[in-house]
């Protein structure tokens, strides 16, 4: 009998192809809080499967007690990043990870532009004002964002959910440009992301976490933005300086920012709270029931397919 550890609750469905399936599922905690690595590790050692979440650091020394107690083959992450566990080393040990690429492409784009609509016309703000009995009735020079149609949208990371927002600013009239590491061959790519920063009036970001883009967006790239401008980040909180962005947003460098990932996950930098036009999300970007469901059932059946001998489509490899 095949030991899988499912390190979180799932939606309801999630776990439906182990169902019928002989195999014993351990976990999750009662109180749906996080394993600590020490947890992880002995788990590890005990299970043929680790079905994690992004909050769930597999690092090296968790898939060295999983190597080592000679039964961990594979790691499946209900997300389409993987930062949070280390893909060489378990490449190493020969173990394989999966992750959910493809189903949470609409849905994450969607949060993307409901950041850029909100954002861009001081939605959260307008709110806010109105709960707390702030706003005493209409006045013309209330509330005064910009204007989404007709903007410029820069995409930074132009993988599936880039497009996909790209394909969505084509229904508001934006001008759409876009930047990658490589040439897409794409209408409107530019080779510079300083470029694309200097010329859009809203920005989202779609790249990769990782040391690669780690504070790819810093105090010079925000330097270069301009006043009016709009920066969204749906991507790795870690793309993002979060004390360069609260320091720009203070100082009215720029006009606006919204935000679903940070860089310390719950944690978030206290002047980013303070910031003025700031709409920040907790990290809902795939959070519909349809999508979370299917980005569940991918990872489970990733294990159910490894641990049968066969290899599923959603293999990752160490880059």
């Amino acid at each position: 009998m095949a030991r899988i550890l499912v390190t979180r609750r799932l939606p309801d469905g999630g776990l439906g192809p182990l169902a019928g399936q002989d195999h014993e599922i351990v976990g999750p905690k009662d109180d749906d809080t996080p394993y600590s690595t020490d947890e992880l590790c002995s788990h590890a050692a005990r299970c043929d499967g680790i079905v994690s979440l992004l909050t769930d650091r597999i690092d090296a020394a968790v898939l060295d007690a999983g190597a080592g107690g000679g039964r961990l083959r594979v790691v499946a992450n209900v997300a389409v990043g993987y930062d949070n566990i280390d893909v060489r080393a378990a490449h190493e040990r020969g173990i394989v990870v999966c992750n959910t690429p493809g189903v949470l492409d609409d849905t994450t784009a969607d949060t993307a532009f409901l950041l850029i609509l909100a954002a861009a016309r001081l939605a959260s703000t307008a709110e806010a004002d109105l709960r707390d009995g702030h706003w005493h009735g209409w006045g013309v020079t209330q509330y005064l964002g910009h204007d989404v149609h007709g903007a410029t949208l820069g995409i930074v990371g132009y993988g599936r959910i880039g497009r996909a927002v790209a394909a969505r600013a084509e229904g508001f009239g934006m001008r759409v440009v876009h930047h990658a590491r490589r040439p897409t061959g794409a209408a409107g790519f530019v080779a510079d992301l300083d470029e694309v920063l200097s010329m859009s009036d809203i920005v989202s970001l779609h790249t990769p976490g990782g040391a690669e883009t780690h504070h790819l967006v810093d105090a010079r790239r925000l330097a270069l933005m301009k006043p009016t401008a709009v920066l969204v980040n749906t991507a790795r909180g870690t793309v993002v300086d979060e004390v360069a962005l609260a320091d720009a947003l203070h100082g009215g460098r720029l006009f606006a920012a919204g935000l679903d990932v940070y860089e310390r996950e719950p944690v978030i930098e206290p002047r980013l709270l303070s910031a003025p036009r700031t709409v920040l999300l907790p990290h809902i970007g795939s959070a519909s029931q349809a999508t979370r469901t299917r980005m569940a059932t991918m990872a489970t059946g990733a294990v159910v397919a490894v641990l049968a001998g066969e290899t599923p489509a959603n293999v990752v490899t160490p880059a």
